[in-house]
C-alpha cells in the first residue's frame, strides 16, 4: 500500500527529502490524494518529472472537452476564467498566447532592470526593521520586493501596491477549501483592477508590461480579453508569490549556517551559483498543476490508465540521488546542478531570469546592509503555510546588530511609505 504523506505538515516542509524517499522507495509515480486535488498520480523521481512535463501529448492539461484538470466541480466560474491561463493550456493555444508575452517581455528588457531591482531591495532592506525589532522578514521584504518589481514591470501605478500586498496576503491563506472561498473575494477585485488598467492602457498607452501586451495585441495577437485579463493575473501572481518564498527560505537557509553565509558574504560574485542550489533545495514551487492521461500509458513500469490525473512533483526531482550527489546538503558551491525548478519543455517558466535577479538583489542587498542579521527564535520554531504545493514559510522573524555607520536615509516617497506600511 502506498505511504501516505501529508504534503500541507511542517514536517513534510522542515524536511521533504525524507517524506520523498519514503514515496521514492515505494514507486518512481505513486497512487496519492492531494488537497484539494483528490486522488492523483505523483512523480517521484528526476525521470518520471521531465518525462510528463515533455509529453504534452500523453500528459494533457484539459481534458478533451477543455476541463482544466486541476478544477473542481464545486469551483465557481471566477475560477475557471482566472485559470484560462497559458499555463493551463495545451498546444496550439500555449504557444498562440506564449509568444504574445514573449514579444512583450523582449520589449522590456528583464536584464536591464537589474540596477532598479537592487536599488528597490537596498531600500526595503535600509528599512526592514523601521517598525521594530524583531521584524518579520516575510511580510516586509521577501513578499514586498517581488510585489514591487512586478508593478513597476507591469506599470501598475506605485499608490496601488498596498492592495497588492494585502491581496498577496490572501493568497497565503490558500491552505483548504475555506480559505479557497475566502479568497475568491479578494480575486473578484483584481480582477476588475486588472480589466480596468487593460482598459486604460488600450485607451490611453502608457509604459510596462501591459502596454506592450496591448501593442502585441494590436499587431494582430489573437488573444481574447478574458485571456488577457487571465494573462495579466498570470504574471501578477507568477511574479511574485514563488519569488516570495525563494528568497524568505534561502534566508532561512543562511542564517541557520553562518559558515555558508560567510561563504557567500566573501565573494558575492557566487551569488549566482548560491541562488541555482537554493532553486534546487528549497524548492518553493513543491508540485505542477495536474495533467490528464490521455491514454493508457507505462510511466517507469507503472501502469496509469486514460483518464487518470498525474501531478509531477518538481520537489522530487531535485532531491533524486540518481541526479544530484548528496541530495539532502546544502551545497551552495554545487555544479553542475540540473535542478527543475522552473520545470521543463514548452511550459519553462517565462519568469526565471526575472525570479533569478531578484533573489541574487535580495541576498545581496539583505546581508550587506545586515551583516548580523540572525533568527529570532530557534529554527525549530519556524512554521510553514500549510499550503499544498508550495513551500512557504509563515514567519521570519529576525534580529541584527548595527555594524559601522549608519547610512543615510535614502529618499521616500508617499507611495514608498504607504507600501512599507501595508508589509
Amino acid at each position: 500500500m502506498t505511504p501516505r504523506i501529508d504534503f500541507t505538515s511542517d514536517a513534510f516542509f522542515r524536511d521533504p527529502s525524507k517524506g520523498i524517499a519514503t514515496l521514492r522507495a515505494f514507486a518512481p509515480v505513486v497512487a496519492t490524494r492531494f488537497p484539494l486535488v483528490g486522488d492523483v498520480w505523483v512523480t517521484t523521481t528526476y525521470e518520471t518529472t521531465a518525462q510528463v512535463l515533455k509529453d504534452g501529448t500523453t500528459f494533457t492539461l484539459r481534458k478533451e472537452d477543455g476541463e482544466v484538470a486541476g478544477l473542481r466541480w464545486w469551483m465557481p466560474k471566477l475560477v475557471t476564467t482566472i485559470a484560462n491561463n497559458m499555463l493551463t493550456m495545451d498546444e496550439p493555444d500555449h504557444t498562440r498566447l506564449r509568444s504574445i508575452v514573449d514579444e512583450a517581455f523582449r520589449r522590456r528588457a528583464i536584464v536591464a532592470m537589474e540596477p532598479r531591482i537592487r536599488a528597490i531591495a537596498d531600500d526595503l532592506a535600509a528599512d526592514l526593521f523601521a517598525g521594530g525589532s524583531p521584524a518579520d522578514l516575510v511580510q516586509r521584504y521577501a513578499r514586498i520586493l517581488p510585489l514591487s518589481v512586478i508593478c513597476e514591470l507591469l506599470g501598475l501605478p506605485a499608490a496601488d501596491r498596498p492592495r497588492f500586498i494585502a491581496w498577496a496576503n490572501s493568497m497565503a491563506g490558500l491552505t483548504n477549501v475555506f480559505g479557497f472561498f475566502r479568497m475568491l473575494f479578494a480575486f473578484s477585485r483584481m480582477r476588475r483592477y486588472l480589466e480596468e488598467q487593460l482598459r486604460v492602457a488600450r485607451a490611453q498607452g502608457g509604459e510596462g508590461l501591459i502596454a506592450e501586451l496591448v501593442q502585441v495585441e494590436r499587431e494582430g495577437g489573437r488573444i481574447t480579453p478574458s485571456e488577457m485579463v487571465s494573462m495579466v493575473f498570470l504574471l501578477l501572481a507568477a511574479g511574485s508569490e514563488t519569488t516570495t518564498h525563494l528568497i524568505s527560505g534561502s534566508v532561512y537557509e543562511l542564517l541557520k549556517s553562518p559558515r555558508l553565509r560567510d561563504w557567500l558574504e566573501e565573494d558575492w560574485s557566487r551569488v549566482g551559483l548560491a541562488v541555482e542550489e537554493f532553486l534546487r533545495f528549497v524548492s518553493p514551487v513543491q508540485f505542477s498543476k495536474p495533467r490528464y492521461v490521455r491514454r493508457d500509458v507505462e510511466l517507469a513500469g507503472v501502469r496509469l490508465k486514460k483518464g487518470d490525473r498525474v501531478m509531477v512533483m518538481l520537489a522530487a526531482a531535485n532531491m533524486d540521488p540518481g541526479e544530484h550527489e548528496e541530495v539532502e546538503r546544502l551545497d551552495l558551491a554545487r555544479k553542475p546542478n540540473r535542478h527543475i525548478s522552473f520545470g521543463t519543455g514548452i511550459h519553462f517558466c517565462l519568469g526565471h531570469q526575472l525570479a533569478r535577479i531578484e533573489a541574487a538583489c535580495a541576498l545581496q542587498a539583505l546581508l550587506t546592509r545586515w551583516p548580523k542579521l540572525g533568527l529570532a527564535i530557534d529554527p525549530s520554531q519556524i512554521r510553514w503555510r500549510k499550503r499544498p504545493g508550495i513551500r512557504a514559510i509563515e514567519k521570519l522573524p529576525v534580529v541584527a546588530v548595527q555594524v559601522g555607520t549608519q547610512p543615510a536615509e535614502p529618499a521616500r516617497t508617499e507611495a514608498d511609505r504607504s507600501l512599507l506600511r501595508a508589509g
